[in-house]
């Protein structure tokens, strides 16, 4: 008898609905412990909200984002974890396992997904495993600190200066990630236009950042060292402008899901130069951490969750004035692939490849290339859908190279 793989679930099917749920509740549940006089849940009071949405909402959202398909045999434990967690610190916030269980998911979660970026070859890329891990360590280091009676001003940050440090990272995080899906996005679209887009990843500008972002985020965990981290962030949100006006997003005012995109991303310049202010003059911080974490990360994690459900239910890009391509792959045996539809990563022979390129098919149709007389193999995988919601269709080289079109 051969033996089954265990079948796989992407793991956003799990968290980006539970973060979404856990975000709605969360509003109305502080400002009912906080004004209420009841003061429950108790969790929320004081730091609480702002504890529960670093560690829980956004916690949530990297794992959904980051680990990929997993076998239920990872996903229900690890998602199990999480909502323990969250219970446990929404009800019994001072407990033994309300601070154990959010390091423990944390830690579980840098376990899974830090490994995943090892392959990376650029020093950019490379960067990603290790700023999660820190995120996560920093989970753990929050209920480290609040095992002892830690004195605020000391050489060590306490627990308001580590969750500052972790705001930081989520911005850091934010700022790399949102631009890996921005620039190709709009890239594709303008190119559909017979626009050439030069600057699309920008990697001089996002060295700098990942540069001066990280720079900000340990130089903010010291005390001595908050006025240079503010200049750095105010430094980061002047490049950050810099590159949202280079991708020229307002050539796109028929993708709607870019232009949110693209506010989202500027939501991170405002958030870090405010930061950046208030550190150099000594000011309160947490009204401009606000704007990285509700305005900013609430627009780009809102843009991401429904962008992929409508994608996913639509099988297109959300609505436009003229366009949507979808693609299929299809078999060796040109049968076609039932459900998800991935871009062709494969395009040889370029012969082939050309004269698929060249036929039209008529809405939701699904046709595998064949052969010419004269032998030519057709590539691996080939073939295309057209979106059913667009009444026109358009071939697959109008997106050969993204990772997944629906």
């Amino acid at each position: 008898m051969t033996a089954h793989a265990p079948t796989k679930q992407p793991a956003f099917n799990w968290f980006f609905p539970a973060a979404s749920l856990l975000a709605a509740l969360l509003v109305p549940l502080s400002v009912w412990s906080g004004g209420s006089g009841s003061g429950w849940p108790p969790g929320l009071l004081g730091a609480g909200h702002g504890h529960e949405l670093i560690f829980g909402f956004a916690l949530a959202l990297v794992a959904g984002y980051t680990l990929g398909p997993q076998p239920r045999r990872i996903l229900l434990p690890l998602f199990g974890l999480w909502l323990l967690a969250r219970l446990s610190w929404l009800l019994l916030p001072g407990s033994t396992a309300a601070g154990l269980l959010t390091p423990a998911f944390a830690l579980t979660l840098a376990w899974l997904v830090v490994p995943r970026f090892n392959a990376a070859k650029k020093w950019r890329n490379k960067l990603t495993g290790p700023l999660i891990l820190l995120i996560c360590l920093l989970a753990a280091g929050y209920w480290l600190i609040g095992l002892v009676d830690w004195r605020p001003g000391g050489l060590l940050p306490d627990r308001r200066q580590l969750m500052q440090g972790t705001v930081l990272g989520l911005l850091l995080l934010m700022t790399f990630m949102g631009g890996r899906i921005i620039a190709p996005a709009v890239a594709g679209t303008l190119e559909k236009k017979g626009i050439a887009l030069e600057a699309r990843v920008q990697p001089r500008i996002e060295g700098a950042l990942l540069v001066l972002l990280g720079g900000a985020l340990v130089l903010t965990l010291i005390p001595s060292g908050r006025p240079l981290a503010g200049a750095l962030l105010v430094a980061a949100a002047a490049l950050i402008v810099v590159r949202t006006l280079r991708w020229q997003l307002w050539r796109c005012p028929e993708r709607p899901d870019l232009l949110v995109f693209g506010i989202g991303y500027l939501w991170l310049a405002a958030g870090s130069l405010l930061s950046g202010i208030a550190l150099l003059t000594a000011a309160p911080l947490a009204p401009a951490l606000h704007l990285i974490t509700v305005a900013a990360l609430g627009t780009l994690s809102t843009s991401v969750m429904l962008r992929l459900a409508w994608q996913r239910s639509q099988r297109c890009f959300p609505r436009q004035s003229g366009t949507a391509a979808g693609c299929c792959a299809v078999r060796r045996r040109h049968h076609p692939l039932p459900g998800r539809c991935d871009a062709i990563r494969r395009t040889r022979p370029a012969v082939a490849v050309g004269r698929a390129l060249e036929r039209r098919l008529s809405c939701g149709d699904i046709r595998p290339y064949q052969p010419d007389p004269a032998g030519v193999t057709p590539p691996a995988m080939i073939g295309y859908l057209h979106c059913p919601c667009q009444p026109q269709s358009y071939p697959i080289g109008d997106i050969t190279g993204a990772s997944l079109c629906f």
